[in-house]
């Protein structure tokens, strides 16, 4: 139940993020209420998912880590956004960062 939180959090969060880019800096009225609505829920979520015993330092490293990849695919598959390969670089130091803070809390 914790990891489905987790991905509930992801998965409203990064809606809310491709929201924001599509609110035209809150100019258009739909995207700008499912913004705001979407982080609540996000945040929402992500507390149960620490109410119910996730570690707070994993679980923020998995959302961010997540919702960074995810957000970097939508831009170059669907907003016409580009990746260098030092930002690919960059995505993929942050996925292992969050690996290496949950192999490091393993017991």
């Amino acid at each position: 139940m914790t990891l489905l939180f987790l991905a509930l959090a992801i998965a409203t969060e990064v809606t809310a993020t491709v929201s924001l880019k599509l609110s035209e800096g809150f100019t258009k009225p739909a995207p700008s209420i499912v913004v705001v609505i979407g982080y609540g829920a996000a945040f929402f979520f992500l507390s149960q998912a620490l109410r119910r015993g996730m570690a707070i330092g994993v679980a923020y490293g998995i959302w961010s880590a997540v919702g960074v990849a995810a957000i970097a695919a939508i831009g170059v598959l669907f907003l016409g956004e580009r990746l260098t390969l030092i930002q690919v670089g960059g995505i993929g130091l942050v996925i292992l960062g969050v690996l290496a803070l949950e192999l490091g809390g393993a017991h």
